[in-house]
Protein backbone atom coordinates (compact mmCIF):
# COMPACT_ATOMS: atom_id res chain seq x y z
CA UNK A 1 0.00 0.00 0.00
CA UNK A 2 2.56 2.54 0.49
CA UNK A 3 4.35 1.69 -2.66
CA UNK A 4 0.75 2.33 -4.18
CA UNK A 5 0.48 5.92 -2.62
CA UNK A 6 3.92 7.05 -3.44
CA UNK A 7 3.50 5.95 -7.18
CA UNK A 8 -0.63 7.33 -7.04
CA UNK A 9 1.71 11.08 -5.68
CA UNK A 10 4.35 10.66 -7.72
CA UNK A 11 1.83 10.64 -11.20
CA UNK A 12 -0.01 13.33 -9.79
CA UNK A 13 3.04 14.93 -9.33
CA UNK A 14 4.35 14.37 -12.98
CA UNK A 15 0.85 14.89 -14.61
CA UNK A 16 0.77 18.72 -13.01
CA UNK A 17 4.76 19.05 -13.69
CA UNK A 18 3.51 18.20 -17.71
CA UNK A 19 0.47 20.54 -17.84
CA UNK A 20 2.88 23.08 -16.51
CA UNK A 21 4.94 22.63 -19.52
CA UNK A 22 2.08 22.05 -21.35
CA UNK A 23 1.39 25.80 -20.38
CA UNK A 24 4.52 27.32 -21.15
CA UNK A 25 4.66 25.96 -24.48
CA UNK A 26 1.54 28.79 -25.06
CA UNK A 27 0.39 26.47 -28.25
CA UNK A 28 -3.20 26.41 -27.06
CA UNK A 29 -4.96 24.99 -24.00
CA UNK A 30 -5.87 21.10 -23.21
CA UNK A 31 -9.37 19.73 -24.53
CA UNK A 32 -11.01 19.77 -21.64
CA UNK A 33 -10.11 23.82 -21.00
CA UNK A 34 -11.71 24.02 -24.63
CA UNK A 35 -15.08 22.77 -23.39
CA UNK A 36 -14.80 24.69 -19.94
CA UNK A 37 -13.66 27.60 -22.20
CA UNK A 38 -16.78 27.16 -24.60
CA UNK A 39 -19.34 26.25 -21.82
CA UNK A 40 -18.09 29.33 -19.88
CA UNK A 41 -18.66 31.69 -22.40
CA UNK A 42 -22.13 30.13 -23.44
CA UNK A 43 -23.51 29.49 -20.06
CA UNK A 44 -21.88 33.23 -18.50
CA UNK A 45 -20.47 31.13 -15.53
CA UNK A 46 -17.27 30.80 -14.21
CA UNK A 47 -14.38 28.92 -15.59
CA UNK A 48 -13.40 28.00 -12.28
CA UNK A 49 -17.67 26.68 -11.58
CA UNK A 50 -17.43 25.22 -14.92
CA UNK A 51 -14.55 22.96 -14.37
CA UNK A 52 -16.16 21.74 -10.76
CA UNK A 53 -19.52 20.87 -12.79
CA UNK A 54 -17.94 19.15 -15.70
CA UNK A 55 -15.76 17.03 -13.62
CA UNK A 56 -18.91 16.40 -11.49
CA UNK A 57 -20.81 14.98 -14.36
CA UNK A 58 -17.90 13.17 -15.90
CA UNK A 59 -17.22 11.52 -12.50
CA UNK A 60 -21.00 10.90 -12.33
CA UNK A 61 -20.89 9.21 -16.04
CA UNK A 62 -17.80 6.69 -14.89
CA UNK A 63 -19.50 6.12 -12.18
CA UNK A 64 -22.56 4.97 -14.00
CA UNK A 65 -20.15 2.97 -16.45
CA UNK A 66 -18.86 0.84 -13.22
CA UNK A 67 -15.75 2.82 -12.52
CA UNK A 68 -15.85 3.14 -8.31
CA UNK A 69 -14.22 6.91 -7.23
CA UNK A 70 -11.57 5.99 -4.88
CA UNK A 71 -8.73 7.69 -3.05
CA UNK A 72 -7.05 8.21 -6.12
CA UNK A 73 -9.88 9.83 -7.13
CA UNK A 74 -9.86 12.61 -4.72
CA UNK A 75 -6.34 12.54 -4.52
CA UNK A 76 -6.76 13.81 -8.24
CA UNK A 77 -9.17 16.22 -7.61
CA UNK A 78 -6.99 18.31 -5.51
CA UNK A 79 -3.23 17.41 -5.78
CA UNK A 80 -2.72 18.17 -9.27
CA UNK A 81 -4.03 21.81 -8.66
CA UNK A 82 -2.07 22.23 -5.80
CA UNK A 83 1.03 20.67 -7.68
CA UNK A 84 0.27 23.06 -10.50
CA UNK A 85 -0.07 26.19 -8.33
CA UNK A 86 3.31 25.15 -6.47
CA UNK A 87 4.96 24.83 -10.13
CA UNK A 88 3.54 27.93 -11.41
CA UNK A 89 4.65 30.12 -8.21
CA UNK A 90 8.04 29.18 -8.93
CA UNK A 91 7.91 30.99 -12.28
CA UNK A 92 7.91 27.03 -14.30
CA UNK A 93 4.64 28.49 -16.78
CA UNK A 94 6.22 31.40 -18.08
CA UNK A 95 5.89 31.20 -22.01
CA UNK A 96 8.53 30.77 -23.88
CA UNK A 97 9.73 32.35 -27.67
CA UNK A 98 10.93 30.03 -30.66
CA UNK A 99 8.60 27.61 -32.60
CA UNK A 100 11.10 25.14 -31.95
CA UNK A 101 11.26 25.01 -28.02
CA UNK A 102 7.47 25.43 -27.92
CA UNK A 103 6.97 22.10 -30.31
CA UNK A 104 9.69 20.07 -27.69
CA UNK A 105 7.74 21.46 -23.97
CA UNK A 106 4.51 20.40 -25.62
CA UNK A 107 5.93 17.11 -26.48
CA UNK A 108 7.88 16.89 -23.14
CA UNK A 109 4.59 17.42 -21.57
CA UNK A 110 2.31 15.80 -23.70
CA UNK A 111 4.53 12.53 -22.70
CA UNK A 112 5.39 13.45 -18.72
CA UNK A 113 0.83 13.60 -18.48
CA UNK A 114 0.79 9.88 -20.45
CA UNK A 115 3.41 8.43 -18.08
CA UNK A 116 1.63 10.37 -14.99
CA UNK A 117 -1.62 8.60 -16.01
CA UNK A 118 -0.36 5.15 -16.02
CA UNK A 119 1.45 5.68 -12.86
CA UNK A 120 -1.75 7.46 -10.56
CA UNK A 121 -4.34 5.19 -12.61
CA UNK A 122 -1.98 2.12 -12.09
CA UNK A 123 -1.78 2.72 -8.29
CA UNK A 124 -5.72 1.17 -8.70
CA UNK A 125 -6.44 3.69 -6.26
CA UNK A 126 -9.05 5.19 -7.81
CA UNK A 127 -8.91 7.46 -11.40
CA UNK A 128 -8.94 10.96 -11.83
CA UNK A 129 -12.74 12.13 -12.68
CA UNK A 130 -11.96 12.32 -16.49
CA UNK A 131 -9.56 9.21 -16.55
CA UNK A 132 -12.89 7.36 -15.84
CA UNK A 133 -14.30 7.27 -18.73
CA UNK A 134 -11.27 6.22 -20.62
CA UNK A 135 -11.62 3.22 -17.95
CA UNK A 136 -14.59 2.69 -18.72
CA UNK A 137 -14.25 2.50 -22.78
CA UNK A 138 -11.13 0.26 -21.97
CA UNK A 139 -13.24 -1.87 -19.41
CA UNK A 140 -16.53 -2.16 -21.04
CA UNK A 141 -15.93 -1.49 -24.94
CA UNK A 142 -12.59 -3.47 -24.99
CA UNK A 143 -11.07 -0.40 -26.47
CA UNK A 144 -7.20 -0.09 -26.36
CA UNK A 145 -6.52 3.09 -23.62
CA UNK A 146 -4.75 4.58 -26.67
CA UNK A 147 -8.21 4.92 -28.25
CA UNK A 148 -10.31 5.26 -25.44
CA UNK A 149 -7.99 8.35 -24.18
CA UNK A 150 -8.05 9.79 -27.68
CA UNK A 151 -11.55 9.69 -28.15
CA UNK A 152 -12.54 11.00 -24.95
CA UNK A 153 -10.01 13.93 -25.31
CA UNK A 154 -11.32 14.58 -29.01
CA UNK A 155 -14.96 14.52 -27.74
CA UNK A 156 -14.31 17.11 -25.41
CA UNK A 157 -12.00 19.21 -28.26
CA UNK A 158 -15.38 18.81 -30.60
CA UNK A 159 -17.87 20.22 -28.16
CA UNK A 160 -15.68 22.90 -26.60
CA UNK A 161 -15.19 24.03 -30.59
CA UNK A 162 -18.60 24.16 -31.58
CA UNK A 163 -19.03 26.13 -28.06
CA UNK A 164 -16.62 28.68 -29.27
CA UNK A 165 -13.82 27.44 -26.51
CA UNK A 166 -10.11 28.96 -27.31
CA UNK A 167 -8.12 26.56 -29.83
CA UNK A 168 -4.48 27.05 -31.19
CA UNK A 169 -2.56 24.23 -32.51
CA UNK A 170 -1.19 22.88 -29.63
CA UNK A 171 -4.49 21.35 -28.70
CA UNK A 172 -5.34 19.72 -31.93
CA UNK A 173 -1.66 17.34 -31.52
CA UNK A 174 -2.31 17.39 -27.66
CA UNK A 175 -5.68 15.65 -28.67
CA UNK A 176 -3.96 13.53 -31.27
CA UNK A 177 -1.00 12.35 -29.57
CA UNK A 178 -1.99 12.07 -25.66
CA UNK A 179 -3.75 8.58 -26.23
CA UNK A 180 -0.73 6.80 -27.93
CA UNK A 181 1.85 8.44 -25.44
CA UNK A 182 -0.76 7.07 -22.44
CA UNK A 183 -0.92 3.48 -23.85
CA UNK A 184 3.04 3.68 -24.68
CA UNK A 185 3.38 4.34 -20.44
CA UNK A 186 1.04 1.89 -20.05
CA UNK A 187 3.17 -0.65 -21.86
CA UNK A 188 6.38 0.44 -20.73
CA UNK A 189 5.87 1.11 -17.05
CA UNK A 190 3.98 -2.51 -17.49
CA UNK A 191 0.48 -0.99 -15.53
CA UNK A 192 -2.49 -1.88 -15.86
CA UNK A 193 -5.76 0.73 -15.74
CA UNK A 194 -7.65 -1.61 -13.46
CA UNK A 195 -6.80 -4.49 -10.53
CA UNK A 196 -8.67 -7.62 -12.32
CA UNK A 197 -6.53 -6.31 -15.63
CA UNK A 198 -3.99 -9.35 -15.99
CA UNK A 199 -2.38 -8.33 -19.15
CA UNK A 200 -1.23 -5.05 -21.00
CA UNK A 201 -3.42 -2.77 -22.24
CA UNK A 202 -4.12 -3.77 -26.24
Amino acid sequence: MTRRVVQLYFGLFLAAFGIVLTLRADLGVSPWDVLHGGLAETTGLSFGLIVQLVGAVVLAGSMVLGVRPGFGTVSNLIFIGVFENVLLDLGLGEPVDGLLLQAALLVAGTLLIGVAAALYIGAHLGAGPRDGLMVALHTRAGWSIGWARTLVEASAFVVGLLLGGPVGIGTALYTLSIGPATQLSFKVLRMTPVKETTTEPI
